[in-house]
């Protein structure tokens, strides 16, 4: 970047820069982000009648794609350049006269940003966790970000060859510790040393060779028992003796595919505990609140999957003779006027399981209008540090240990993950879910402004806290950690910004630390599967959803179709501006080429202006309905505006594609879509946003399925061609149809995701175990940031809710 800055630009490059600064600035404002700074060089060079390469190719066209922000103060030019995925740089052009450029560092962005919104303050804390990755490998490449699993593997592997004996001695130690109510697993004190354990694993082998593939373990255990090998080695001779030849030729000939089968093997994890404290967790039909629902419906599905594999390994290594039960607890919090639920339930079984469940724990009486009730995620702050004490004295009771594995789901559930992780040292996993800072424009910024509304402040340095002492995150998509080339990460946003007198962030998350790992999560298959699989649909569901979507009325159904059989255009989701549904009825509205072919059937939770909870809601509901008026849409949609239970949802995706409909996610950002792969999942040809990771679902090549929600026309464009080809060769939509369900059945299932999160589970227990000295140093700085900054914080919200 540097001799691109320095002495590429030709002089009349950086005369054009300083015309293209000179026009921003004319507009009288002083901040511009890579959208506005792309379009005035745009118009500058359309203006000027510049060739196409010199917008996209020359040098300065490849610094304005790089630049993410310019900042003017006075005469000086500040620039955050991003020359690749998951770096940023700072630049200053000293004044608007000169052509000098200097690397600045991101102390020095971030002062500016606080005089551009004039809360400058010096000295101000600065956060930077850069100093704990030294002595940490670190991917190098921006492509594998996400892939730390594989690069731990890799690394492990390495270090076994350059010293056996002593990693010899590191797996003894690891798997000495290992055992499940005070019953040894796997090593017996018998062995006292790596060498003796490697020794003995050699004789095991030649013992085992001799025994029938099929015999259970408790035939000939005794025997390997005296070799000093306790149970978990496998339930049958074939294997016990694939296992130890496993950890035999991971000795001999160290490699990542061997690594990783045997650490799968460990039967390492029994007891774990998903936190999600906010969410209104409960089954059937008070699933979620519509900030949480997609987040409940993921815990819950990640639970009962859990139990099953858990239960499955515990099978294979042969634990079933010893009483062994898998145990896994969502942890929530109890709320008294639960509405008619049963969120005020202690305890609830999961539904499909035979040991997982809902434990919900109160949160003490500090202000009964927010303990006895529901409330927002940006008002929880002040109740989370004594339900994590609270509740860490029911998981104990409940689970009759420590867990093995404590999973956070969103920034409160991590937070309360870290605290309870921290107390009661064990593993703990990551999962954002979403990341508020990325979706609220200059919320770091403004956060004094917004803070009554939003609580930015404890959110963000909570986000902060957790992601940095999580032992490995798990996310859905690789843009959920550092975007596209054109736009930045959710986990990335929090690299370098300004809590203006409050803190500066210099570096906050390492993007290329092996914590991160892509684990996308799967559907319920029982409930959203092929049309197609004709034997699993129930027909009078089928006629049910039928008429609801076509022709029966109802208070909470709007619209009535000229032409039923026109093929639909279907969307479903909740109403909030950035599921962007009146983008959608809009861009429908426009183009009577899709109202031609098509008619729009749009499911979501409410109908009625009078059903808003909120302004954003209100806005969104009066928006659709003007548009339908707008439009003279009221014969070509059908919105359905109810919640509806989840089979009715299965089926609404294969009702609309049985009559060879598509489906539509018109989101302005989708950090993953779980609607998206319910559609595919169930065979609709499916078009998502661009804008986040739901681009990730859909492979198609050309990005012929990926839509940007600003570009109307161009959605209307792509989607007529899709039906133009559809209509020229029928078989067109089947072979996609099929495509996107073989994609889901691939790559997005539960059984994956449980196997890989609980084999990450076990391999970072072990990589900790390594790098623990490192650790410790790490979770005291987190301890201080969490005492000295986010306890104040919480505190000053709790003073504000006692006040009400």
């Amino acid at each position: 970047m540097y001799e691109l800055i320095q002495t590429v630009l030709s002089s009349d490059e950086k005369t054009i820069l300083r015309q293209l600064i000179s026009k921003l600035s004319a507009s009288g404002k002083r901040y511009f982000l890579r959208n506005e700074i792309l379009h005035a060089f745009a118009d500058y060079c359309h203006q000027f009648q510049k060739p196409a390469y010199f917008f996209h190719s020359s040098s300065l066209g490849t610094l304005i794609h790089y630049t993410h922000e310019i900042i003017l103060e006075g005469d000086d030019i500040w620039l955050l350049v991003r020359p690749r995925i998951g770096s940023q740089e700072v630049w200053r052009l000293l004044s608007a006269d000169t052509s000098n450029f200097e690397l600045q560092t991101a102390q020095a962005l971030l002062d500016v940003c606080d005089r551009f919104v004039n809360r400058y303050q010096s000295p101000i804390l600065e956060i930077n966790f850069h100093a704990f990755d030294r002595g940490i490998p670190s991917i190098d490449d921006p492509r594998n970000i996400g892939q730390g699993l594989a690069f731990l593997n890799r690394y492990l592997c390495s270090q076994v060859l350059s010293d056996r004996e002593y990693w010899l001695d590191v797996l003894y130690d690891t798997l000495h510790r290992l055992e499940y109510d005070h019953k040894q697993l796997l090593i017996g004190d018998r062995i006292k040393s790596g060498i003796q354990l490697y020794k003995e694993i050699k004789q095991a082998i030649k013992i085992i060779g001799e025994r029938p593939p099929e015999e259970p373990y408790e035939k000939f255990h005794e025997q390997l028992q005296a070799l000093g090998l306790e149970p978990g080695w496998g339930n049958t001779a074939s294997r016990v003796r694939e296992t130890l030849e496993l950890f035999d030729r991971l000795i001999e000939t160290p490699e990542p595919a061997i690594l990783e089968a045997f650490v799968a093997r460990i039967p390492a994890v029994f007891r774990v505990v998903l936190v999600s404290i906010h969410g209104w967790i409960g089954q059937d039909d008070s699933v979620g609140r519509p900030e949480t629902l997609g987040q409940v419906v993921y815990v819950l599905e990640q639970a009962r999957s859990l139990e099953h594999q858990i239960r499955e390994e515990i099978k294979l290594a042969g634990l079933d003779s010893l009483d062994i039960q898998p145990q896994v607890i969502i942890l929530t919090r109890l709320i008294p006027n639960c509405e008619g639920t049963q969120c005020n339930l202690r305890l609830e079984k999961v539904e499909g399981t035979e040991n997982a469940w809902i434990l919900r724990v109160p949160f003490r009486e500090f202000n009964p209008k927010v303990t006895q009730n529901w409330i927002s995620k940006y008002e929880i702050w002040p109740y989370l540090e004594t339900f994590a004490v609270d509740a860490e004295k029911e998981l104990l009771a409940q689970l009759g240990d420590r867990p093995d594995l404590i999973i956070g789901n969103y920034s409160d559930g991590n937070l309360v993950a870290f605290l309870l992780a921290r107390s009661l040292k064990v593993t703990q996993c990551n999962i954002a879910h979403s990341l508020e800072k990325p979706k609220h424009l200059f919320s770091n910024l403004y956060w004094q402004e917004l803070e009554p509304q939003y609580h930015f402040s404890a959110q963000f340095t909570a986000d902060l806290i957790s992601m940095n002492a999580a032992d490995f995150i798990i996310t859905s998509s690789y843009q959920e950690i550092v975007g596209t080339p054109d736009t930045l990460g959710q986990y990335e946003s929090y690299k370098i910004f300004s809590m203006p007198q409050l803190y500066h962030v210099v570096d906050g998350i390492n993007l290329f630390s092996p914590k991160f790992n892509l684990v996308p999560p799967g559907v319920d298959e029982n409930i959203f599967f092929p049309y197609n699989q004709i034997e699993k649909r129930d027909e009078s569901l089928r006629q049910k959803v039928n008429e609801l979507l076509f022709s029966s009325s109802d208070p909470q159904i709007f619209g009535h179709l000229d032409d039923p059989n026109k093929r639909p255009i279907c969307a479903i989701a909740h109403i909030t501006p950035v599921k962007n549904l009146s983008g959608l009825v809009e861009c429908f509205g426009k183009s009577q080429a899709l109202q031609k072919q098509c008619n729009l059937i749009i499911v979501t939770n409410k109908l009625h202006l009078s059903e808003a909870t909120n302004s954003e809601e209100a806005t969104e509901l009066e928006r659709i309905h003007n548009l339908i008026n707008q439009y003279n849409l009221q014969s070509q949609i059908r919105w359905v505006g109810m919640r509806l239970p989840k089979p009715e949802l299965g089926e609404i995706y294969r009702v609309i594609a049985e009559r060879q409909g598509i489906f539509v996610h018109f989101a302005r950002f989708e950090a993953f879509g779980r609607p998206i792969l319910e559609a595919m999942s169930s065979g609709l040809p499916t078009f998502a946003t661009e804008f986040g990771g739901a681009a990730e679902l859909i492979d198609d090549g050309e990005c012929k399925f990926h839509i940007n929600p600003t570009d109307l026309e161009g959605t209307a464009q792509k989607i007529l061609q899709f039906l133009d080809q559809c209509n020229t060769h029928p078989e067109h939509w089947h072979e996609i149809s099929e495509r996107v369900i073989q994609r889901v059945r691939n790559k997005y299932n539960w059984q994956m995701h449980t196997k890989q999160l609980l084999l990450l589970a076990k391999i970072y227990r072990f990589w900790d175990f390594l790098n623990k000295e490192n650790r410790e140093a790490l979770l005291r700085y987190v301890d201080t940031l969490y005492h000295l900054v986010f306890k104040p914080r919480a505190e000053k919200i709790l003073e504000e809710h006692m006040q009400r």
